[in-house]
Parts: structure tokens; C-alpha cells; sequence
């Protein structure tokens, strides 16, 4: 996640792309490398598709226990299991876990306070999107129902060549067994072959 940035949890889709278009254009808060910011054209998407906006029934996760989530650098970072996020895709039952940063985050991160993450993989990872998975961010929940909008779906500041992030990488039961063709695809940087 990006400083203070409030595009991040919206349900609105051109807001949230036109945000992140922006943070990609500011040098302070961009995660290219110094060669591709000045060939930086915007970000690649699948075009927006309503099927892949679904209701999701959310049940909280009793308790408050933290655990390491592995990152990209090898480090770990602090999240606890908020809920579980279950939904219907072409007639196929499907869940993901939703977390919350550690408390330290948050108090550092006063924006994020009501912000959830979504961390997860599928089918198209690697082929046509970031191979480390994507994310999706959501607002605090307060009812059993969620639209979750996989045309929210991010990758993760590591898919831009820098080795200044260090990424949770998605846990295992966050992989989806389908090809989620929604959300941001892959960015090829300088240093990609």
C-alpha cells in the first residue's frame, strides 16, 4: 500500500485506477525504477467486467491472533486472519481470507485503520498478470455481505523491477484454482527479459 493514499478500499473503479495512475507519476511515490518512470505510460488492465464484481458473503474470524505473512525480500510482516470471504464464480464455490495489518502499521498508517487486504493467486499469474500474485483492498466490514471486485485487483509494488519493497507474497489457501481476468495485469519493466 501506498502513503496515504485514499483510492485504496474505494468500490469505485476509475477512481481507484485513475489514483493509482497518479501515484505512478509522482517520482516520490512511484514504485518504477528511475529508467522506466521516464518511459511510464500507465499501467495495463483487463477491461472492467461486471462478472467479475460479486457479492461475497464475509464471516469474521473469531479472535485476534497475529501471524508472519512471508514477503518477497525474505522478511515477514505482521497480519492478523480478519474473515473469510466466500463467493460464487461461474457456478463454482470459492473462498478467500481477508487480513489486517499488525497494529504498529496501523498506528503509523492512521489511513488504513479501516482497511482490509486481500492478498491471492490465480490461473493468470505469470502468464498474464504479475506471477507473485495480486491484491485487492477493502473497507471495514460491518454487514455479512461485500462486493468484491476482482477489477480492483493490483499487483504488488515488487512487479515494477525495484528491490526496495518487501511484498507479502499470498498465502496458500488465498490461491484461486480459475483465471481471474480482471484487475491490473503485468507491467514489463527495463530489466524484465
Amino acid at each position: 500500500m501506498a502513503n496515504a493514499q485514499t483510492f485504496y478500499g474505494t468500490t469505485d473503479v476509475e477512481v481507484f485506477r485513475e489514483g493509482r495512475g497518479k501515484e505512478f507519476l509522482k517520482k516520490e511515490e512511484s514504485p518504477l525504477k528511475d529508467e522506466d518512470f521516464a518511459i511510464f505510460k500507465g499501467l495495463n488492465y483487463f477491461s472492467v467486467d461486471k462478472n467479475f464484481r460479486i457479492e461475497a458473503e464475509f464471516t469474521r474470524t473469531a479472535g485476534k491472533k497475529y501471524f508472519r505473512m512471508p514477503t518477497s525480500s525474505g522478511e515477514t510482516k505482521k497480519f492478523t486472519k480478519f474473515g473469510i470471504l466466500k463467493f460464487k464464480l461461474n457456478g463454482k464455490d470459492y473462498f478467500l481470507n481477508v487480513y489486517q495489518s499488525d497494529a504498529d502499521v496501523l498506528a503509523k498508517f492512521p489511513e488504513y485503520k479501516d482497511i482490509l487486504f486481500v492478498p491471492f493467486k490465480d490461473a493468470t499469474n505469470g502468464k498474464e498478470t504479475y506471477g507473485g500474485g495480486r491484491y485487492i483492498n477493502i473497507k471495514m466490514l460491518s454487514s455479512k455481505k461485500v462486493i468484491l471486485d476482482f477489477n480492483l485487483a493490483y499487483n504488488p509494488n515488487c512487479a515494477y523491477g525495484s528491490d526496495r519493497y518487501s511484498c507479502p507474497i499470498p498465502p496458500k489457501e488465498n490461491f484461486l484454482q480459475v483465471e481471474i481476468n480482471a484487475g491490473e495485469k503485468s507491467y514489463r519493466h527495463s530489466t524484465a527479459k
